[in-house]
Order: structure tokens, then C-alpha cells, then sequence
């Protein structure tokens, strides 16, 4: 039974229309802690390889994350829920791009319910744009 999440502010939303999903993915029983919720440090391992894929389209090439400048847990993340993550370059400099990444939780379509789309997570992470020896390295201009 899907949990009780009605009038919250953060339900009921919808996907972003403006943009496509960086990462979709559907997290599994093994994903879990014993609460039966989805781990945190595997939202935060996808949300980092979701926030990586604008970085090294702008670095045009290998980054590392140097920062995670915030990370908000709004809601659980649940087994079968369809997870999407969207992210978009915030800020520019001269080695580093920092992106803000928000996801969303698609779920109640297994459970014969009504889908709902509920915002879940929020982070900002900062990656440094590096070369072959892994030192910093300039960021290509546009």
C-alpha cells in the first residue's frame, strides 16, 4: 500500500516540460535499508552521476566531483518507483560548473492507484573539470 502523502505541497507536481531527464532508473529491492526505503547514499550516487553528465558535456570532458554544496531528502524513495533526475549548469567557472539536480518519484500505477509525481530530492554538486593527469584543467569556452 502506497503511503499516505495527501495535501503536501510537494505532491502532485509534475515532471519539468522544458527539459528531459537526465537519468531515469528504477530502483530495486537490494536498494533498500532496513526500513525497506530506498538508501539515501544510492540517491546520492545516481543524483552525482546525473549531475555529471551536464558537467562533462560543458568541460567537454572528464570531471570530478569536487563538492556537494547542499542535499535535500524531501520525500522516500520507494522499490518501483520511476525515478527522474534533471539538472541544469547553474554557475560557470574558470575550472569548475556547478549543477543543480532535482528528482522526481513516479509511482501508484503498480499499486492499481492513481500516478503521483512527488519532488523527492533537491542538491546542488560542483565538479572540476580535469585532464589526463586528473589535475584542473580550463573550461572550454563557448
Amino acid at each position: 500500500m502506497m503511503p499516505a502523502l495527501h495535501n503536501h505541497p510537494d505532491l502532485h507536481v509534475s515532471l519539468p516540460s522544458d527539459q528531459e531527464p537526465i537519468l531515469r532508473t528504477v530502483p530495486m529491492p537490494s536498494d533498500t535499508n532496513h526500513a525497506g526505503d530506498i538508501f539515501g547514499g544510492w540517491i546520492m550516487a545516481q543524483v552525482d552521476l546525473a549531475g555529471s553528465i551536464p558537467a562533462i558535456r560543458r568541460a567537454r570532458g572528464r570531471v570530478a566531483t569536487v563538492a556537494v554544496n547542499s542535499f535535500v531528502f524531501k520525500h522516500p524513495v520507494l522499490v518501483g518507483d520511476l525515478v527522474s533526475f534533471y539538472g541544469q549548469i547553474v554557475k560557470t567557472g574558470h575550472t569548475s560548473i556547478t549543477v543543480d539536480v532535482t528528482v522526481y518519484a513516479q509511482r501508484g500505477v503498480r499499486e492499481g492507484e492513481q500516478e503521483v509525481c512527488i519532488k523527492v530530492t533537491e542538491a546542488v554538486l560542483t565538479y572540476v573539470a580535469i585532464d589526463q593527469h586528473r589535475k584542473p584543467r580550463p573550461i572550454p569556452m563557448l
